[in-house]
């Protein structure tokens, strides 16, 4: 399932180690990898929402979801590439750049 809809929206065949996934109805909507490699934070390695669902608050809830992962794994920092398909995104939901990734604090 997660490797057809990565595939489809993505164009992507491998299925990442660690993913939240986001359904809805229990029809698959949205997979946003994670990594836990740099110490206290949690990395979006990606966040794909299908077409039909963006704009919809799907990323925002993901991110509220990774927030209180980070903050039971007591992670301080939530950080993402600096992609420009993702990053307005990523500033709208209160990242910052900081010259080498997007940043946000974890509340």
């Amino acid at each position: 399932m997660v490797r057809r809809f990565l595939a489809a929206h993505a164009g992507r065949n491998e299925v990442p180690a660690s993913a939240l996934l986001g359904k809805l109805v229990g029809e698959l909507v949205a997979v946003m990898a994670i990594g836990l490699s740099a110490p206290g934070s949690v990395e979006v390695e990606c966040l794909i929402v299908a077409p039909d669902y963006r704009k919809k608050q799907i990323g925002r809830v993901m991110l509220r979801e990774l927030e209180a992962l980070a903050v039971r794994m007591e992670r301080d920092w939530l950080t993402a590439g600096r992609d420009s398909q993702t990053r307005v995104f990523f500033e709208r939901v209160g990242f910052a750049d900081d010259g080498k990734r997007m940043v946000r604090k974890v509340r």
